[in-house]
């Protein structure tokens, strides 16, 4: 105290370095903020499956993500994540990498729910949101959705693993290498030229995005091309970690028609992070924004739900 009233200086350079350090802080959080972006489609499709092996599941196409993890460098992995990933054994690096290069199991049991619940795709406009491997999308797709718009935190993800698995289940040469009940492909990825030819009205129905949520919410709705809010929105294992509920109820909220669904697929807790499905719809009541149910629970190992979301005053 006595240093403090006879060095007013001292204090205030203290102050100073306070303030900089609250502004350093707030910067790095700033830059910890992926920007949005979206991807086009390549003209030369062929060029996407290029080099990729093909398995199958559920009858839907999907590239080997061990061979994407061997070869994918250098330029198609910019952000560095599979480098990251490998060396550090981890799934989830927060803020670098979001989990995308594994299909996660709850993507499975929302699978499941669409056919049980016979869920209507069918001219709606339809969100795959942290998307990865982008199955939910590809659903949504072959169930004849107007639209559907694919979304994962990293870049790399979206065109070494969402795009091709679209492409692979939407041309003709991509359906017919994924073909066979138990066709695994674990052989080396072949040389030869592959032909993605056919339906690219389907792809026209596509977009395709990485980045933040709040980053991609906000790329949507400035954007000049013409958008409606969606029908359905459709996310498995994306409640892992609290940090980000409030960016994920934001983006529902703005991204949801009025009328709208959310499917959400989730564990129960997730150990080590902390989230969980009840801790988020505790999140959700608290927002006061929307109204929930559990339409179906699954406890076979790790107990897992399906959540519905809609707002409080939907018909």
């Amino acid at each position: 105290k006595s240093r403090e009233a006879a060095d007013p200086a001292a204090d205030s350079s203290l102050k100073l370095a306070a303030a900089k350090h609250q502004e350093e802080t707030a910067s790095k959080k700033k830059l910890c903020v992926k920007a949005a972006k979206e991807h086009s489609i390549p003209k030369d499709l062929n060029k996407v499956l290029e080099n990729k092996v093909i398995e199958t599941v559920l009858d839907l196409s999907y590239v080997k993500l061990s061979v994407v993890e061997m070869t994918c460098s250098g330029d198609a992995d910019s952000e560095g994540i599979v480098s990251k990933s490998v060396s550090s054994h981890s799934d989830l690096i927060p803020g670098v990498y979001e989990g995308g290069l594994k299909i996660w199991e709850c993507t499975f049991d929302l699978m499941d729910y669409f056919s049980e619940a016979e869920i209507e795709f069918t001219n709606k406009t339809v969100l795959d949101l942290g998307c990865g491997a982008g199955l939910l999308g590809i659903v949504a797709l072959r169930g004849e959705a107007a639209r559907v718009h694919f979304q994962d935190y990293n870049s790399t993800v979206i065109d070494e693993i969402t795009l091709p698995n679209v492409v692979a289940n939407c041309t003709s040469e991509g359906r017919r290498m994924g073909s066979g009940k138990d066709r695994k492909a674990s052989k080396p990825p072949s040389k030869r030229p592959r032909k993605a030819e056919g339906s690219p009205d389907v792809l026209n129905r596509c977009r395709f995005f990485s980045g933040e949520w709040s980053q991609v919410s906000q790329l949507l709705l400035n954007s000049n091309k013409p958008r409606s809010k969606y029908d359905l929105i459709l996310t498995s294992e994306t409640i892992y970690n609290p940090d980000y509920y409030s960016a994920l109820h934001d983006t529902l909220a703005q991204l949801l028609d009025r009328n709208g669904r959310v499917y959400l697929a989730s564990k129960v807790h997730y150990f080590g992070v902390g989230g969980g499905v009840y801790l988020f719809e505790k999140f959700i009541e608290e927002k006061n924004v929307f109204r929930t149910r559990m339409v179906k629970t699954i406890d076979q190992g790790l107990q897992r739900c399906i959540m519905e979301i809609v707002f409080k005053n939907s018909c």
